[in-house]
C-alpha cells in the first residue's frame, strides 16, 4: 500500500549552473554561494521563521503593543480552539556537499561525518544563542517533503520556544527518569 516511485532514470550532473545550492552560483538576491568542497552552511533565503528584529508594532518599544497570550507571545488568533502566534527564530540551511548528483545515502563515510560535525558545530552555536529554546535538523530530500532541489541538503530551525509536542514529550521522559530511575 502507498506510493511507491520508480528510481530517476536521469543521471544529475556533478554541478547544475542553475541550481543555487552548487559552489560558485548565485542564491535570492544575488549572493554567490562560496566554491566550498565539503559542507556548507547559510542563512535561509527564504526563513520560514521572522528575525530578531520582527515586531507587530516596529514603532513600539518591545513591552508595548498587542496583548500577550500564556506564553509571553502576542496571539494572531482569538478564543478558538487554535490560536496562531508568532515565532521567531533562526532558518539555516546545510549543503551536504559540493556535488550535485549525490545523496546523503550515497556519500562515503568521511563525508557523512562532516555532515554530522556541521550539525554539532551549528547546534553547538545556536545553543549559546540566549533567545532560542529549542531546535530541529532535518533533511530535506524529494518532492514528498516539499524539497523541490535535488542537491543534498537539509534545513536547522531554531525557535524562542519548545514546540507543543516536544515539550510534552520531554516531560513524559523527565517524569519517567524521576520514577524509574532510568532513561
Amino acid at each position: 500500500q502507498g506510493t511507491v516511485d520508480a528510481p530517476p532514470t536521469e543521471t544529475a550532473a556533478q554541478h547544475d549552473s542553475e541550481c543555487y545550492l552548487c559552489p560558485g552560483n548565485a542564491r535570492a538576491g544575488g549572493v554567490r554561494n562560496p566554491s566550498y568542497a565539503s559542507t556548507f552552511v547559510f542563512d535561509n533565503d527564504f526563513p520560514a521563521l521572522g528575525g530578531w528584529e520582527v515586531r507587530l508594532k516596529p514603532e513600539a518599544p518591545p513591552d508595548e503593543g498587542p496583548e500577550r497570550s500564556s506564553t509571553g507571545r502576542p496571539p494572531l488568533g482569538g478564543p478558538d480552539l487554535l490560536a496562531a502566534e508568532p515565532e521567531r527564530g533562526v532558518c539555516r540551511v546545510v549543503c551536504f556537499s559540493p556535488r550535485h548528483d549525490l545523496t546523503l545515502a550515497r556519500m562515503d563515510a568521511a563525508a557523512i561525518r562532516a555532515v554530522v560535525d556541521t550539525w554539532i558545530d551549528e547546534q553547538t552555536a545556536l545553543a549559546a544563542m540566549p533567545n532560542l529554546a529549542y531546535a530541529t535538523i532535518f533533511e530535506n530530500r524529494g518532492a514528498m517533503m516539499g524539497a523541490s532541489n535535488p542537491h543534498p541538503h537539509g534545513q536547522i530551525w531554531a525557535t524562542e520556544h519548545v514546540p507543543n509536542d516536544s515539550s510534552r514529550e520531554m516531560a513524559a521522559l523527565a517524569d519517567y527518569q524521576a520514577r524509574r530511575g532510568s532513561c
